[in-house]
């Protein structure tokens, strides 16, 4: 990594050490996360789910609306002007003010995380004193395309061409160029799903999800029906290695990459509420953790799946720590082969890498998955006195970007 790059990380990184400066989460709550077009969200617009995260964190804290300086959401597949403009109007009805601002940002399958690392930078600069960050993807309303032509000239770029992959071949990729086999997959698969079921069964997720009160259509009737969400529905009870080996590959033919080892397109909406740590104390509000790094590098688009594996030692480094000083890790899961080479390269524990599951089983709606995945570790890093935690995630078009938290 070249010296322009280390001064800049240092710029960004803080290390550990509490000080009033430190920029805190008070709040980290999640609506459920459910399978696109068939599940639980599946008729509920983005702007109802955005409000519901937003004046949930208000709510579990006892902050004002007005005392907001920011509210910035990561979003992929919504259109940008029409996301912006549904992120706004969420506002109205949780009842912010005119005055409270808004924007959207995306980077891929980190916006959720890229929100919360660009109000932590807003705050640490002094542009305002709170704000919150999270996510939203509705992917029942809004499927994954492309808009328009290709460029032509992107013939001449090898790198270019890596970008417009489907993401299962990047997958398949990663499983070719180091040695990821189905059986490892699959097994990877079918352990998600059963840590995602017992983490359910047990209400491990209860303090991190807030219930959605919402409409659902009958496809084959119409009819509709209000009901409520209150749990994840894309985890499967009993699921066995013999019948997730049974399946097709989903993209090569002779690839490893199925329906059953790749993670899941669903819906959901997740927030943080962040402050300085003196602005908390003054409040009298209990800290869930304090956020200390942020890196976010670029790898080859074909292999975008090997993302963690660059971005998690340099966020760690960025923190003058170790990677035996990390506690837990949440690591998306947007295919178990790239899932669990990061985890073969960096030696890591896997008894310590999403305790409670991960994409395959929950799901992964884009723009949400890196505020769901914090809101996640910073709760389960609470039950189990952990100090440190990193979420980290693979970004489509070749990226990786991962955060290091400290609990108090």
């Amino acid at each position: 990594m070249d010296a322009a790059r280390r001064r800049a990380g240092h710029l960004t990184g803080h290390l550990t050490g509490k000080t009033d400066e430190d920029v805190v989460i008070v709040a980290a709550i999640r609506t459920p996360i459910t399978k696109a077009r068939k599940g639980g969200l599946k008729d509920t617009q983005a702007d109802d789910l955005v409000a519901c995260v937003i004046k949930g964190v208000l709510d579990k804290t006892g902050v004002a609306a007005g005392d907001i300086g920011d509210i910035v959401m990561g979003s992929v597949l919504g259109s940008g002007s029409q996301r912006a403009n549904e992120c706004r109007i969420a506002m109205f009805y949780a009842g912010f003010p005119e005055e409270v601002p808004v924007r959207v940002v995306n980077r891929q399958c980190s916006s959720g995380l890229q929100a919360i690392a660009d109000v932590v930078a807003s705050i640490r600069s002094g542009y305002y004193d709170i704000g919150i960050a999270g996510g939203i993807e509705t992917m029942s309303s809004n499927p994954m395309a492309w808009d328009g032509s290709i460029n032509p000239r992107i013939s001449q770029h090898e790198k270019a061409q890596g970008c417009l992959l489907p993401m299962g071949l990047t997958s398949e990729n990663v499983a070719k160029q180091f040695g990821v086999s189905r059986l490892e997959q699959d097994q990877f698969a079918v352990e998600s799903h059963a840590r995602a079921v017992r983490a359910t069964e047990t209400g491990r997720f209860n303090d991190e999800i807030i219930p959605v009160h919402t409409k659902f259509v009958d496809k084959k009737t119409g009819e509709e029906r209000r009901i409520v969400v209150s749990q994840d529905d894309g985890m499967r009870k009993g699921l066995s290695l013999e019948k997730v080996q049974k399946l097709k590959p989903a993209f090569d033919p002779a690839g490893s990459t199925t329906a059953g080892n790749a993670s899941q397109i669903s819906d959901g909406a997740a927030a943080t509420l962040l402050m300085k740590r003196s602005e908390a104390k003054r409040r009298g509000l209990p800290i869930l953790g304090t956020f200390r790094s942020f890196s976010a590098i670029g790898v080859d688009p074909s292999i975008m799946g090997i993302g963690p594996a660059v971005a998690i030692p340099e966020a760690i480094k960025m923190a003058g720590l170790q990677t035996s000083d990390i506690d837990l890790f949440e690591i998306n899961e947007a295919f178990a082969s790239q899932a669990t080479y990061s985890c073969k390269k960096l030696g890591l524990d896997l008894n310590k890498v999403n305790v409670n599951g991960g994409a395959i089983a929950l799901g992964h709606p884009l723009g949400c998955t890196g505020a769901r995945c914090t809101a996640t570790l910073l709760h389960e890093m609470k039950k189990r006195g952990s100090k440190y935690g990193i979420v980290s995630m693979c970004i489509g078009s070749g990226m990786g970007a991962a955060a290091v938290f400290e609990r108090e």
